[in-house]
């Protein structure tokens, strides 16, 4: 099998439209299926195209044939926002379908979603009471928005994520997308969870316990290493490049969302994307894993 663009889409679509079967729709189906909606915006992220508009535009000159229908501007956008239940739940079906899924290692992280600068923007933005100020300590800089927080396997395939408030606390968050989702955690006694300095708390460290995982972070300067806490540097610099990965390649900060349901929907079509683009590489038997070159031209 060939690691192309045409072919990722090609094995996505039908992957997406076998797990969909046909929908108990009352009425008229919709002239662009859901599975062809996933599809069109695992493109999008994947070539980098940020207007919605300019995509549309761009999709019937480069991929003819491809779609036998595309909406306006307005109508792939309102499907998109509207998508985003089905957005996740195709994440957790293309990530489950992976040998990674299984990896008995998971790293974990925030990052910044920047959702706007200026004052302006701040005052009148539909985001005002969710999104807020926050400081990124990667960067040195403070950020107007929200943090995504990721799960993933060392490989970078998402097991679990979340958009929390940027002041909210990462061990929180972590806490409540495990419980939230608690069949993540079935047959996985003995999983083992690499953070950072930030997540460090006995009342966590208890909680985790009781569900047969382990999380390993570095310790601090005034107390005493952990055996092996050396080795962790390495692991711990693998959720630095997934981000990257997010944000250098898929453009995640910037998303352009303005609702709550645009920036969920946009920030879960480049984790499709991602997922799908290390899916496809695993299948095919690629090198690199989560290697998107062959993907974003």
């Amino acid at each position: 099998m060939t690691t192309d663009l045409n072919t990722l889409l090609t094995a996505l679509y039908v992957k997406i439209d076998d797990w969909l079967g046909r929908p108990p729709r009352v009425g008229r189906p919709p002239r662009l299926s859901d599975a062809e909606l996933l599809t069109v915006a695992v493109a999008q992220a994947l070539l980098g195209i940020r207007s919605e508009a300019r995509w549309l535009r761009f999709l019937p000159r480069h991929l003819p044939g491809a779609f036998p229908y595309l909406p306006g501007q307005s109508g792939y956008n309102k499907r998109l926002r509207a998508a985003l239940p089905l957005l996740k739940r195709a994440i957790r079906l293309i990530a489950a379908d992976t040998d990674l899924w299984h990896d008995d290692v998971w790293v974990t992280d925030s990052t910044p979603v920047e959702c706007g600068r200026s004052r302006p923007t701040v005052k009148r933005s539909e985001l005002a009471g969710w999104a807020g100020y926050g400081y990124c300590s990667s960067h040195s800089r403070f950020f107007w928005g929200l943090r995504l927080h990721l799960i993933c396997t060392p490989a970078g395939l998402p097991i679990a994520w979340s958009l929390a408030t940027a002041k909210t606390d990462e061990r929180h968050v972590l806490a409540a997308a495990l419980e939230e989702d608690p069949q993540l955690l079935t047959s996985r006694a003995g999983q083992i969870i690499i953070a950072d300095k930030g997540y460090v708390s006995a009342e966590l460290d208890r909680w985790l316990t009781e569900r047969g995982i382990r999380l390993l972070r570095p310790s601090y300067r005034n107390r005493t290493p952990h055996p092996g806490e050396h080795l962790l540097k390495p692991v711990r610099q693998l959720i630095e490049s997934v981000n990257d990965t997010l944000k250098g390649q898929l453009d995640l900060e910037l998303h352009g969302g303005r609702s709550i349901e645009g920036v969920g929907a946009r920030v879960a079509q480049r984790l499709l994307a991602m997922t799908a683009a290390i899916w496809h590489n695993r299948t095919t038997g690629q090198p690199l894993t989560r290697s998107l070159i062959a993907y974003d031209h």
